[in-house]
């Protein structure tokens, strides 16, 4: 396990909101490692504005962002940037947050998700939005086979590797420690990840 000291730690399964002023820095630290975060970015000024995956891609013209790169919104504007990226490199802007029907498909209609997680953190930062934009699946490995195929594997990172951002205007930061147990994306153990928010 990685030191945590400094970082504002948001317990495994669960979700946490904050402001981040523009030009603020983010860091997302795996504390246990193989852990996966959802990561949503919404304007803090119109949360109707987030960040967009697909937007992302097709303006980076990858699937994703390299580091000094900046992600967007559905609105094409740059919403955060890429500064840093200690852990393995994998991540992903395809799979959909995990959600309640998702888990009752599987048999488990009482499981947490990644949009329940997304709504309460939003509340908290008093914001109703009926909302769930796909998220940035921080250290998420999930390559795409040669037949096209989804390969869902274990995440790669160990702890206290980090990725940085830096917003780059008021935003509404969210970061979910995704609950799937199901299978092995968290290494089927889901655990804790930290936060830290500095002045750039």
């Amino acid at each position: 396990m990685a030191p945590t000291d400094g970082l504002d730690i948001v317990p495994a399964t669960r979700g946490k909101g904050w402001l981040v002023a523009a030009g603020q820095r983010v860091a997302v630290v795996d504390v246990e490692g193989c852990q996966v975060v959802d990561l949503f970015a919404f304007c803090a000024a119109d949360p109707t504005e987030h960040l967009s995956a697909g937007h992302t891609r097709v303006t980076r013209r990858r699937m994703f962002p390299g580091v000094g790169e900046a992600f967007v919104t559905d609105r094409r504007r740059p919403i955060l940037t890429l500064l840093e990226d200690t852990s393995p490199g994998y991540h992903d802007m395809l799979v959909a947050a995990c959600d309640r029907r998702r888990y009752e498909l599987l048999g488990h209609p009482d499981h947490r998700n990644c949009a329940d997680n997304l709504a309460e953190a939003l509340s908290t930062l008093g914001v109703d939005l009926n909302l769930v934009p796909q998220p940035v699946n921080l250290f998420s490995r999930i390559p795409i086979t040669p037949a096209g195929d989804l390969d869902f594997q274990p995440a790669a990172t160990r702890p206290g590797d980090r990725i940085v951002f830096r917003a780059e205007r008021d935003i509404l930061l969210v970061g979910s420690s995704c609950p799937m147990d199901l299978n092995p994306i968290s290494g089927g153990r889901p655990t804790a990840f930290g936060v830290e928010i500095t002045d750039g």
